[in-house]
């Protein structure tokens, strides 16, 4: 996904992909977000496990490592129930105590409800928290995408996480932002950075990997049949 967006974000600019300084963030049930410089991934949220990072749908995100000998004692729950816990029973489905779908969770905080109100803060604050971060890393921010269900779908969501961030150089056009599921530059004319809606499309992706395998592979064996 990332890969995907970042390279047709700089098709978009007309730049070439290793001179641009790329955040790009994968919203959906499954979140990362991604810094790239010189056409190369130089961070991610995730870790070892999706676990690491965003908060997202059913997971977690990061959290004090000694959070699990606690909840280990205080709740008498073995590892394997704690493991179950982190990636099932986390994330905005926990805090929330409703969905893991923030079309549900923002129903239900525009009629007041709290925890769902807190579970769309805790997860722009996490973005935002990353994209602070990544910036910092990368000197400079070219472009900032997001993408995926909630990336593309979720207009409050998009305007809550950039909100604030002009000192960043970011400023959004909420009429351009007012859209769905569209490839479109959602970013103010006067903003220092350019800020993307890019359907992701992995398959795509994958494909063209696969066909430089098959391709890298009957090369190999073509070689090896001459020499």
């Amino acid at each position: 996904s990332h890969k995907y967006v970042s390279e047709r974000g700089s098709e978009l600019l007309e730049k070439d992909y290793k001179d641009l300084k790329i955040i790009s963030c994968h919203l959906g049930n499954g979140a990362s977000i991604t810094a790239i410089e010189d056409g190369k991934v130089i961070d991610t949220t995730m870790g070892l496990t999706p676990l690491e990072g965003l908060v997202m749908g059913t997971r977690s995100g990061d959290l004090d490592a000694g959070i699990i000998p606690y909840i280990m004692k205080e709740r008498n729950m073995d590892i394997e129930e704690i493991d179950q816990a982190l990636n099932t029973e986390s994330g905005v489905l926990g805090i929330s105590g409703i969905s893991n779908d923030f079309r549900d969770i923002g129903e239900k905080a525009d009629l007041g409800d709290e925890r769902a109100q807190l579970a769309i803060d805790i997860f722009c604050r996490r973005v935002k928290k990353y994209i602070g971060s990544y910036a910092a890393l990368l000197g400079r921010v070219d472009l900032l995408i997001f993408t995926a269900g909630i990336g593309e779908n979720a207009i409050n969501i998009r305007k809550k996480i950039v909100s604030d961030m002009d000192y960043f150089g970011i400023e959004l056009d909420e009429d351009k932002n007012n859209c769905r599921g569209k490839e479109v530059k959602i970013s103010s004319d006067n903003s220092n950075v350019d800020v993307y809606v890019i359907p992701t499309n992995e398959e795509l992706v994958i494909a063209r990997e696969a066909k430089d395998v098959v391709e890298t592979y009957i090369k190999n064996i073509i070689k090896g049949i001459v020499g």
